[in-house]
């Protein structure tokens, strides 16, 4: 089991890795410009509809049917169920990639609405791009459900690297290709949306030698009446009600992001990529390690120890939280220039990042706590509160960055997501709090007050050896290499 979990352990790094290297490769071919723009917004269109729909609601659906057919139906049955999904999933995803190729201008158009305003081009070379990635979202998904077969089958390390070698496809031919299109007239971003449609094929072929050793053999048919595929399908539908909600705030938050200057969907995408480091590293991974405990305290009624479990839970995510925030929140345009400014990604563009990072780093404790919080509802056999917090949170979301959006720009996207994430997560405890009859609510605000006491304390520490540690601005990239580390 350690050695499994070693094993898994090290693939989600690797792909960590070269999931921020592949940053790096876009910052210093494009920058923060319209091609840049053109490309975030191009690719979220399709990643919408696979985190919605493939990666969410399906996979967990899957799982959940095809581990009761791998327990209890023959071998036959079993592995006819995994081609009648994934064949009716191809046909299906065929479809919204025709339709989304054939109104990709429309769709477009209506996700990035500020970009007609802008650049020459833009809008045209965005469509171009989304037409090119739009089939990511048939190999994704199709990668997403042998996944799900080899996970339920006990083989993790397989799945876990697939995502590094989309990332690695990326970087060697999408960035190959931004070095060499442009010599024969055609834009370099061009080369990159093809390196992505090739990472998404890399990540469904590199897994696939292995589940043909399982046994699986490819005999596509098509049996709407399958009651294994129906039972997938009910179970989809209030996962995909509670996925929408966030999906709604990427669209909302991409259109309001392209109204501001050029460049701010690009500053909010670099932004919220060293945002989301410290949520996988502990809000992910407190998330995984909460659920289980939960769930056997949920199922055998103990209720003390689960309220014990869940404020050692949120104790421990604030007391990572909160100080990573902090120290970001100081280091905000060092670590910035660390990682990006280079190439075309100019000083302009490391302080328009950082401006929109400490925005996002203020419901950084939120992200966390919401991950640790969410499943315990589930544990509850309660899925209705973390929808309802979800769609209050898109409220709170349009309400902040409507207001702000004019004063702020595109620091205001970055300011509602998290006072959205906050809204949810404080209603979310609230609700809690009653459903499980009281917890130590005192012991964790007197917990919290400490850490942020902790937290100011080492963030003037920081202030005060910023200049020491040559993190000033203008500092080169070896002597802010010093100070971060």
């Amino acid at each position: 089991m350690a050695r499994s979990a070693g094993s898994v352990g090290f693939a989600v790094l690797l792909s960590r890795v070269l999931g921020l290297v592949r940053e790096q490769v876009l910052a210093g071919l494009f920058g923060a410009g319209t091609a840049m723009d053109a490309f975030v917004v191009a690719y979220r269109i399709p990643n919408l509809l696979r985190d919605l729909f493939a990666e969410g609601a399906l996979s967990a659906a899957f799982v959940a049917v095809f581990t009761d057919y791998d327990q209890k139906r023959t071998r036959e049955e079993t592995w006819a169920l995994v081609n009648n999904v994934m064949a009716v999933l191809a046909v299906l995803l065929g479809l919204v990639v025709l339709l989304g190729t054939v109104f990709s201008d429309e769709i477009v158009r209506l996700m990035a609405t500020g970009f007609e305003g802008q650049a020459p081009g833009k809008l045209l070379l965005t469509r171009r791009l989304t037409v090119i990635m739009f089939p990511f979202l048939i190999l994704v998904s199709l990668a997403s459900v042998v996944m799900g077969v080899l996970n339920t089958k006990g083989r993790f390390f397989i799945p876990a690297l697939a995502s590094s070698c989309f990332n690695l496809t990326c970087i060697l031919l999408g960035g190959g290709l931004a070095l060499v299109l442009p010599r024969h007239g055609v834009p370099g971003i061009v080369g990159m949306a093809v390196g992505t449609l090739a990472g998404g094929l890399a990540q469904l072929l590199v897994q696939w030698p292995l589940l043909h050793r399982l046994g699986f053999r490819l005999r596509p048919r098509i049996d709407l009446r399958d009651p294994g595929l129906r039972r997938i399908g009910l179970l989809m539908v209030p996962a995909v009600v509670g996925l929408s909600a966030t999906q709604i705030n990427i669209f909302v938050n991409t259109r309001f992001a392209s109204l501001c200057a050029p460049g701010s969907v690009a500053w909010l995408s670099y932004a919220f990529r060293i945002m989301f480091l410290p949520i996988g590293m502990f809000g992910v991974a407190l998330s995984i390690a909460t659920m289980p405990v939960v769930s056997r305290q949920a199922a055998r009624r103990e209720i003390g120890p689960m309220r014990e479990t869940l404020v050692s839970s949120l104790t421990l995510g604030f007391a990572l939280t909160v100080p990573a925030a902090v120290g970001l929140w100081i280091l905000a345009e060092p670590v910035v220039r660390l990682l990006f400014e280079h190439g075309r990604f100019g000083p302009h563009d490391t302080l328009m990042t950082a401006a929109a990072l400490r925005f996002f780093l203020i419901g950084l404790f939120a992200y966390g706590a919401v991950k640790i919080v969410v499943p315990v509802f589930y544990a509850l056999d309660d899925a209705k509160w973390p929808v309802i917090g979800s769609f209050t949170a898109v409220g709170v979301n349009l309400a902040v960055v409507w207001w702000l959006l004019g004063p702020l720009q595109h620091r205001a996207v970055a300011l509602a997501l998290s006072v959205a994430m906050t809204a949810n997560f404080l209603l979310l405890a609230v609700v809690l709090y009653r459903k499980v009859g009281g917890y130590p609510a005192g012991r964790l605000v007197a917990s919290l007050a400490k850490i942020c006491l902790a937290s100011a304390v080492m963030g003037w520490v920081l202030v005060l050896l910023r200049g020491p540690l040559f993190l000033e601005p203008g500092a080169g990239f070896w002597a802010t290499l010093w100070g971060v580390g």
